[in-house]
C-alpha cells in the first residue's frame, strides 16, 4: 500500500478483525500479526486496541527501488 493517508484509513478500517489490519501492514509472518492474533483469541476488544495502535504508530514501509515492495512483504 502507499503511504498515504488513504490506505491508514483503510488499514484501520481492517483492523476490526484486528489480524487482518496489521497483515495488511506487516504480513503473515511477523510478530505484530501473531500478537494481534493471540490477544484477539483472548479478547477481542484488546486485539482491536492493538491493532488500531500497531497501524497507527507504525510508519508504513517505503516502496523498493523499483516502485514494489520488498518480496517478503505478502500484503
Amino acid at each position: 500500500m502507499s503511504s498515504g493517508g488513504c490506505s491508514t484509513c483503510l488499514e484501520i478500517i481492517a483492523a476490526v478483525l484486528p489480524p487482518l489490519g496489521v497483515f495488511f501492514r506487516f504480513g503473515c509472518c511477523s510478530s505484530e500479526f501473531f500478537i494481534s492474533l493471540l490477544l484477539t483469541v483472548l479478547g477481542y476488544v484488546p486485539g482491536i486496541v492493538y491493532s488500531v495502535y500497531v497501524v497507527l504508530k507504525t510508519p508504513p514501509e517505503l516502496p523498493g527501488i523499483d516502485g514494489d515492495r520488498p518480496y517478503y512483504i505478502l500484503a
